[in-house]
C-alpha cells in the first residue's frame, strides 16, 4: 500500500497518476470476472455449494504475499467461499477495463481500489453501496482512523472498505544538522525554524546548489500538506463546495512562492530536474538536507543507505503546534452489478476487521485500524512510530467526483504561482472556480 511520488515541476501531474495507482505485479494476467459454484465438503463434513468470488488486483511482492495469506486464512474460516485473485495491471487502462466490465454487466465481484477514486466512481453509480452491510457487521466510522472512513464514503454512504494507509513527515539529515550547528534532537517545529535551518544547510556556487537545505514542493511537498499545516481547508464540509482559495491555503502558497524567490526558482528547478531516484535520491546522497516524504521512503533508505543518520518529525506549522498530515491508500470495493455480492461482502468484512488487517499489512505498511498498528510494534521503532502517531490527526483529500481535476489544478496553481505567473490568490481563485463549476453537473 505504499506509494512513491517524486515531484519535479514539469511532471507533477503525470507523476501523480503513476504514483497514486502504483502497485505493479510481475505475474502473468489471467482472465476472470464470472461467478461459479461447485460442490465441496463444508467444515462439518457435509456437501455445500462453493461460491467463487473473483477479485481484480494489481498487487506484487510482499503485498501480494500478504493478500495470499489473507485469502488462505479466510477460506479456512469460510470453506464455502473461494477467492480467485486475478491480476490486472495498475494503470488507467485497468480503470477503463473495470468501467467497461461494469457497463457490460460483467464486473468482478471485488476490485482492489484506490480510495482517491471513490467519489468519482460513486457519482457515476459504478460502486455498490456497502452501508447497510457494514452496519450489520458492526463496521462503522469508529472502526478506523477518521480520514480512512471519510475517504471511503460519498454523500454519507460507504462504498469501500479501507485497507492500508500512509502519512507524510519531514525527513532531516542529523549529521548535516550537527555540521552547521543545528540540534539534531530538536528539528524545526515552526515555519520560521524551518526557514532558518534551510538557510544554514544550503550551500551554493553561482546558480548551482552544492547542497540545498529544503525545497517546499519537492517529493511529497504538495499544496495539500502545506495548506492543512497552515490551518486552511480545501472544502466546505457543509456545502461540499471547494475552498482552494481559503485564506490559509493562500498564505501557504504565498510562503512557497516567497521561498522560491529567495533561492531562485529556476536554480531550484535545475536541481530537481537533475535529481536521481533510488540510491541516487538526493536525500540519500546528501544533496538535500530535509524533505517532505512518506513512510514508504523508509524502506528505500534501509536498502540503499542503511547507515544514514536521519530523523523524521511532523511537518512544521506557523505556530509550531497543531501538527497534521494527509493520507491516502487502497481499499476493496464491490463494483455495481457484481453477481456474487453476499460472499464478496464476507471477504470485505474479514479485511475490514483486525485479523484481516493484521495479515494484510504485516511487514509492509500501516493499517487504518489503530489497534492493529499497535500490534506491529511500531512504538519501538523511532522512525515508524512517528508516522503512526500522526494518523489520528491526518486529513484525506476531498471526496468529490472531480478529485483528479482538483489535484491537477492545485499542482498547476502551485507551479504558476512559484514561477510568478499570477499571484497565489489569483491562481487559487481560478482553481476554486474551475472545480466548483465542474461539480455543478453532479448536483442537478
Amino acid at each position: 500500500m505504499r506509494k512513491s511520488r517524486k515531484i519535479v515541476f514539469p511532471t507533477w501531474v503525470s507523476v501523480l497518476s503513476i504514483s497514486i495507482l502504483a502497485t505493479a505485479c510481475s505475474s502473468t494476467p489471467t482472465t476472470g470476472g464470472t461467478t461459479s459454484t461447485s460442490s465441496a465438503t463444508d467444515a462439518k463434513g457435509g456437501q455445500g455449494s462453493v461460491s467463487t468470488v473473483t477479485m481484480w488486483h494489481g498487487l506484487t511482492s510482499i503485498d501480494l504475499e500478504n493478500m495470499n495469506k489473507v485469502v488462505k486464512t479466510f477460506e479456512e474460516k469460510n470453506p464455502t467461499i473461494k477467492i480467485k485473485l486475478v491480476y490486472t495491471e495498475s494503470s488507467e487502462g485497468s480503470d477503463q477495463k473495470l468501467l467497461t466490465a461494469v457497463a457490460g454487466g460483467n464486473p468482478p465481484d471485488i476490485a482492489y481500489f484506490d480510495r482517491f477514486k471513490v467519489g468519482s466512481w460513486a457519482a457515476q453509480d459504478s460502486l455498490t453501496d456497502l452501508s447497510a452491510m457494514a452496519a450489520g457487521a458492526g463496521i462503522n466510522k469508529d472502526s478506523y482512523y477518521p480520514f480512512a472512513w471519510d475517504e471511503s464514503s460519498y454523500k454519507g454512504k460507504l462504498y469501500a472498505i479501507p485497507l492500508g494507509t500512509d502519512s507524510r513527515l519531514l525527513f532531516y539529515n542529523k549529521d548535516q544538522f550537527k555540521e552547521v550547528g543545528l540540534d539534531p534532537n530538536n528539528p524545526p517545529k515552526t515555519i520560521a525554524e524551518l526557514e532558518a535551518a534551510a538557510e544554514k544547510l544550503t550551500s551554493k556556487e553561482g546558480k548551482r546548489f552544492k547542497r540545498i537545505g529544503f525545497i517546499p514542493w519537492y517529493s511529497q511537498g504538495w499544496l495539500y500538506g502545506w495548506g492543512w499545516s497552515f490551518g486552511g481547508d480545501f472544502q466546505n464540509k457543509s456545502t461540499g463546495k471547494i475552498t482552494a482559495n481559503d485564506p490559509k491555503v493562500v498564505e501557504a502558497l504565498q510562503w512557497m512562492t516567497d521561498f522560491g524567490k529567495k533561492y531562485n526558482v529556476e536554480d531550484i528547478a535545475g536541481f530537481t530536474s537533475a535529481a536521481g531516484a533510488d540510491e541516487m535520491d538526493p536525500f540519500i546522497t546528501g544533496q538535500i538536507s530535509m524533505k517532505i516524504s512518506g513512510n514508504w521512503t523508509v524502506a528505500g533508505i534501509k536498502k540503499f543507505k542503511p547507515d544514514l543518520n536521519y530523523g523524521v518529525t511532523p511537518i512544521p506549522t506557523p505556530t509550531g503546534t497543531d501538527f497534521t498530515t494527509w493520507s491516502g491508500g487502497m481499499s476493496l470495493i464491490i463494483p455495481k452489478g457484481a453477481k456474487n455480492t453476499e460472499p464478496a461482502w464476507k471477504f470485505l468484512e474479514f479485511l475490514g476487521k483486525e485479523e484481516g488487517q493484521y495479515l494484510l499489512n504485516a511487514n509492509s505498511g500501516m493499517s487504518v485500524i489503530d489497534s492493529v498498528n499497535a500490534k506491529f510494534g511500531y512504538k519501538d521503532d523511532p522512525i515508524m512510530k512517528e508516522f503512526v502517531r500522526i494518523l489520528p490527526n491526518s486529513h484525506n483529500r476531498p471526496v468529490i467526483p472531480e478529485g483528479q481535476l482538483l489535484w491537477n489544478e492545485l499542482a498547476s496553481a502551485t507551479e504558476k504561482a512559484t514561477r510568478s505567473n499570477g499571484t497565489p490568490k489569483e491562481n487559487l481563485d481560478k482553481v476554486t472556480e474551475t472545480v466548483n463549476k465542474a461539480l455543478e453537473k453532479y448536483n442537478k
